[in-house]
């Protein structure tokens, strides 16, 4: 299977195999890269997926999209990526399906999938611990003898999670920016401690936006890619710009139906709903490729924070940066650009139309679509939104009616489920992706629960006092942290960050 980039509008567009498209990253155009075809799933194949573990599930889906890796190293990929010790088996027992990604049923037929149990309790590692395998294979297949500098742009969870799957990888260096005060305690905690010899992390003042901006005018400069090839390495992404991040995140949708179909709570090509928090649009434009595979899901509902320009661009047509940022209790959501969105205008709008819509936001900061276009998106996609006060009421509420504890991510994806329920009455069951352990964000989620936070003590004493209150154990990734030294604390102008890859 070969890729194009989103942004070629020639008659016969630039195509690449996946290994090319996973190492680049990013297309020479700025555009992201995209299958020529999306592979169907058989019903056959469905029966099939739900006798298997994860990590045959995960080589099954991959191998239909990754045509020029070898099967048998990927399911080797596969195993190693989502073992017992990478991703342990949770220890709550309502909750059941496989093991990386287990599932827990909440009141009303909606299913929070669980997928923070890995190595910095986040959802990101469920695609960045079989990611840099993916690169280091095609490094060899594309006989590429530089080093891989991995660029990386983070609202919190993504710049650990590659951290971590990055580290003391061999032919690989990586970068993480983070915005100052754009993060959790915990998050920043998690980066300035990572430990490999082959990180960096720098905080750049900012938020999520001035870093993400900073990293593509990185890529898009060709002398710092002469400079840079002089030197030895070359510039690639783990971002979900990046299609080797992106594809991971298509399993666990489908993986997670099959666990509900083993459990008996739905039947056999039943229709589900399927809700995602989501700032870059990349975790619910996986969902969307999983429906695109034969997935029988009726409506993705797309989840925002107080940072709404998606739910607006969903409800108006209009998507527009040029709007107010607001830091949240939600900051992995903290976002205005959500660069996957240009994927889902390529699928469903043509090259064309997208490069008018990618200039007019290059240009004025905004672009408005054709209505022709927001039927077809709005006969898939709803957007609903939560301020600060909606989540932290969905924490508290989650926690007094089920006994059920979410971060505030999680929180804004149920919240909206909510909401498109009231205003829709459709009770069809709900996949919910639960993308963080609450620990990441102990401060708000014990405000939402009502529990004393002493204004003395540390970032570990909040994390002791939710754990004692709740019976919830600190997820071991974030426990030891305490005892970490503390490694990387410079702090940049997003000017400056060019010059950064250049230190490795």
């Amino acid at each position: 299977m070969l890729y194009y980039s989103t942004r070629d509008t020639a008659s016969s567009p630039r195509t690449v195999t996946v290994a090319e498209a996973i190492k680049e990253g990013l297309a020479p155009d700025g555009g992201l890269y995209l299958p020529e075809a999306v592979p169907a799933l058989s019903a056959a194949d469905f029966e099939a997926l739900c006798s298997m573990d994860y990590p045959e599930r995960a080589a099954f889906i991959l191998s239909r999209y990754l045509t020029d890796y070898d099967p048998s190293l990927l399911a080797e990929d596969c195993r190693a990526a989502y073992s017992p010790e990478k991703f342990p088996r949770t220890e709550d027992p309502a909750a059941f399906g496989a093991r990386p990604a287990p599932i827990r049923a909440l009141d009303g037929d909606i299913y929070a999938l669980e997928l923070w149990h890995g190595p910095t309790s986040a959802f990101k590692d469920m695609a960045l611990q079989i990611m840099p395998r993916l690169l280091s294979r095609a490094l060899v297949m594309t006989g590429e003898r530089r080093t891989a500098q991995i660029l990386v742009a983070t609202s919190g969870d993504t710049g650990k999670a590659a951290l971590e799957g990055y580290r003391d990888v061999e032919g690989v260096a990586i970068t993480v920016f983070y915005p100052t005060g754009g993060v959790s305690p915990m998050q920043a905690r998690q980066m300035q401690t990572t430990r490999g010899n082959n990180v960096n992390v720098v905080a750049v003042r900012g938020n999520f936006d001035d870093a993400q901006n900073g990293v593509k005018r990185i890529f898009a400069d060709r002398d710092l890619a002469e400079e840079a090839d002089l030197c030895g390495f070359f510039f690639s992404s783990a971002n979900s710009i990046n299609w080797g991040r992106l594809v991971p995140q298509i399993v666990y949708y489908i993986s997670a139906y099959c666990d509900l179909v083993k459990a008996g709570r739905i039947p056999m090509g039943g229709e589900v709903n399927v809700a995602v928090p989501t700032g870059n649009f990349g975790n619910i434009f996986a969902a969307y490729l999983a429906r695109q595979m034969g997935l029988p899901v009726k409506r993705l509902i797309c989840a925002s924070n107080r940072n709404d320009v998606l739910t607006e661009f969903i409800r108006t047509g209009v998507y527009n940066r040029e709007r107010e940022f607001y830091k949240t209790v939600s900051p992995s959501m903290d976002i205005l650009i959500s660069s996957n969105l240009e994927r889902l205008l390529r699928v469903m709008g043509g090259a064309a139309l997208t490069g008018e819509l990618m200039a007019s936001l290059g240009r004025e900061g905004k672009y408005r679509a054709p209505d022709e276009l927001m039927e077809r998106i709005r006969s898939v996609f709803t957007g609903y939104s939560l301020d600060e006060a909606g989540t932290l009421s969905v924490i508290g509420e989650t926690w007094k009616k089920e006994h059920y504890l979410t971060d505030p991510h999680t929180a804004v994806g149920l919240g909206a489920v909510k909401q498109y329920r009231a205003e829709t009455g459709d009770a069809a069951p709900v996949i919910l992706a639960s993308t963080a352990s609450p620990f990441k964000f102990a401060g708000p989620v014990s405000e939402a629960l009502g529990i004393h936070m002493d204004s003395s003590g540390g970032l570990y004493d909040g994390l002791r006092a939710l754990s004692s209150a709740t019976g919830w154990a600190v997820p071991v990734p974030l426990a030891e942290t305490e005892t970490l030294p503390v490694r990387f604390e410079r702090v940049i102008d997003p000017a400056g960050m060019a010059g950064i890859p250049f230190e490795h």
